[in-house]
């Protein structure tokens, strides 16, 4: 894999944007932010009208009505049916670049050198998949802030260098950071990161439907981290899992033997090396922790924390993150957990490691109360 950074807008347009949802309508805000004609299709007559309405482009048949052609054309439809629609794009339109956004590559390429005819156009096809997304979906969810700093794959099997420096392009356009792979890295790579929480954390949220509501009125942000990209879209992610079901399997085979091996450990608690083997069934989840990156890709665990008390009232969020700002130092994380039973706030700051005492002085002056 191979990483570059550009800086200023390189694309010229218009940009065609085919698939108006969450991830197209945010394409079309961050590029009409930067100046660029953008044109929406959508097969959703409202969900086209809704990414019009919200600015992230005009519409199709304005286009076609002045007789414009894209210099790029950007698929972002569901998984089952991106690879026709590429297909036709190349076709209709000869002269431009096509990419698309899905997040499975493999399956897409198979069925694209499979169709008769599109082979001899494979040059100007680009496979991408921009890391970056939200659990919400449709374009009234969309925000052109969306790649920012987000790692954005591109699989050039088949394309033409021009091809993918105007992937790389857009990708940078929106403040992404390109990153080549192949298409079976990539398909591997987003099954263990990407794939495998999605699964996780939906069986773990599948055992709460018939849970006391007394237990859930104790829940902290543990359980909601956990189970928070369980609201995801179902019918997008039958799409997902059955295109790279063959990765993820071998994943979960793994994870079958770690949760039989805990199952074995939890029948007799207090047997024989049991104690040990749940310290050390914990202490390979610590290790494989420590490895995830950290914000902008810096080292893991590479910042301070520190715990703010703020009374549940409004405008305590804003009023101390005013008063940080007035310190000079940079919050690098944020995030508030309530406490039960409590009108109180926890609001656990990250920074830099040599800012921490610095900033535990500074609030604890201004009346702030601080754990570390």
């Amino acid at each position: 894999m191979t990483s570059r950074t550009e800086q200023g807008t390189h694309l010229t347009g218009p940009v065609l944007v085919i698939g108006a949802g969450l991830l197209g309508a945010s394409i079309g805000l961050g590029l009409r932010a930067r100046g660029l004609d953008v044109v929406l299709s959508d097969s959703s007559p409202s969900t086209e009208a809704v990414a019009r309405d919200i600015g992230a482009g005009r519409l199709l048949t304005e286009a076609q009505a002045a007789g414009e052609r894209p210099e790029l054309v950007v698929v972002a439809t569901p998984p089952d049916v991106t690879a026709r629609v590429v297909a036709a794009a190349l076709r209709d339109y000869p002269d431009a670049v096509v990419l698309d956004v899905c997040s499975v590559k493999e399956a897409i390429l198979q069925e694209l050198e499979a169709t008769p005819g599109v082979a001899a156009h494979l040059s100007r096809y680009v496979g991408t998949h921009p890391m970056a997304g939200r659990e919400t979906s449709g374009p009234v969810a969309a925000r052109a802030e969306l790649f920012t700093g987000a790692p954005w794959v591109l699989c050039g099997a088949h394309s033409s260098a021009e091809a993918v420096l105007c992937a790389e392009r857009l990708a940078v356009d929106l403040g992404a950071v390109p990153a080549r792979m192949t298409v079976e890295e990539h398909d591997q790579a987003v099954a263990l990161i990407s794939h495998l929480p999605q699964v996780v954390s939906s069986l773990v949220a599948s055992r709460l439907q018939d849970s006391p509501v007394q237990a859930l009125s104790l829940a902290g942000n543990g359980l909601r981290d956990v189970t928070r990209i369980a609201a995801s879209d179902p019918r997008l992610w039958v799409q997902i899992l059955s295109a790279n079901a063959g990765r993820l399997v071998e994943i979960l085979y793994g994870v079958r033997e770690d949760l039989n091996r805990l199952i074995t450990t939890l029948e007799d608690p207090t047997g024989g090396g049991s104690r040990l083997d749940m310290a050390q069934l914990m202490s390979e989840g610590n290790a494989g922790q420590a490895r995830v990156p950290g914000k902008h890709g810096t080292p893991p665990n590479s910042f301070a924390r520190l715990t703010v008390l703020v009374d549940d009232v409004p405008g305590q969020i804003a009023k101390l993150l005013t008063e940080i700002g007035h310190t000079g130092i940079n919050v690098e994380d944020f995030r508030l957990e309530h406490s039960p039973g409590r009108e109180v706030g926890l609001a656990e700051l990250s920074v830099l490691p040599g800012k921490r005492q610095e900033l535990t002085e500074s609030l604890t002056q201004r009346g702030w109360k601080v754990v570390q």
